[in-house]
């Protein structure tokens, strides 16, 4: 088992196999979706082990983590569009769900607000060393926004961040156009792909100097056990600290 949601399916409202039946031309996209979650909470659990006591969820749309994965004394943070998490809180109660009060939901936009900003309104210690997970999110903005997002979480001593993002030099799998139709076609297209190296030396240059960044081979052999296969783009997952 690589990665286990229980609180997925209520969530969504759903029935099963609709949703697996659309979703499987897009197996590899899913593969991909369920390895960086696994990556992500692996991390939060050796930071929270560490003492880390902030965990902030960047793009929180339906993500379950804090409903599932308690840890004590542990405050979550999730960000995202106002309505996105108005809704979320409606299909949390439609599932029975209900919210921990330590989680507190905060409303960013990406593009346009200064994170730090907003989190500190709503309670955040940016003194404080924090996780931050942010998946599904960096293919979508531009390179200005991403920027500006990793450096408001450089400014958080001994801060941590797991991301995802979608790198040059791998070739389009087949499922790959009708995403970016999809995604376009709800106004939110794919902006370009990532060079070879163009994120960690970016992390680099804001501060990060513990950096694991995990492609294709890392993350057959890791997560799926399964051979390797040639080096490439496509999506890679990964984790990001400062030390000093």
């Amino acid at each position: 088992m690589v990665f286990e949601d229980p609180l997925a399916w209520r969530i969504l409202g759903a029935d099963r196999e609709t949703v697996l039946a659309e979703a499987a031309p897009r197996s590899r996209l899913r593969f991909f979706v369920v390895v960086r979650h696994r990556f992500a909470e692996d991390v939060v659990a050796a930071a929270v082990s560490r003492g880390v006591r902030q965990v902030v969820v960047l793009g929180a749309g339906l993500d379950t983590f804090a409903y599932r994965r308690p840890h004590e004394g542990l405050r979550v943070f999730e960000v995202d569009f106002p309505a996105t998490g108005a809704w979320k809180r409606e299909r949390l109660a439609d599932a029975g769900t209900s919210i921990p009060a330590s989680v507190t939901y905060v409303g960013v936009d990406f593009e346009h607000e200064e994170l730090m900003a907003r989190l500190s309104d709503s309670g955040f210690d940016a003194s404080a060393p924090a996780e931050f997970m942010w998946l599904g999110v960096v293919p979508y903005l531009t390179r200005a926004a991403v920027r500006a997002t990793l450096r408001s979480i450089a400014s958080v001593p001994g801060a941590e961040v797991v991301l995802d993002y979608a790198a040059e030099g791998d070739e389009e799998s087949p499922g790959s156009a009708e995403l970016a139709a999809r995604v376009a076609a709800m106004g939110e297209p794919l902006t370009p792909r990532w060079a070879p190296g163009e994120m960690p030396e970016l992390l680099a240059s804001l501060g990060f100097d513990d950096v694991e960044d995990l492609g294709r081979p890392e993350i057959r052999s890791r997560f799926l056990g399964i051979e390797p296969g040639p080096p490439g783009g496509g999506g890679h997952v990964l984790r990001a600290r400062r030390t000093r």
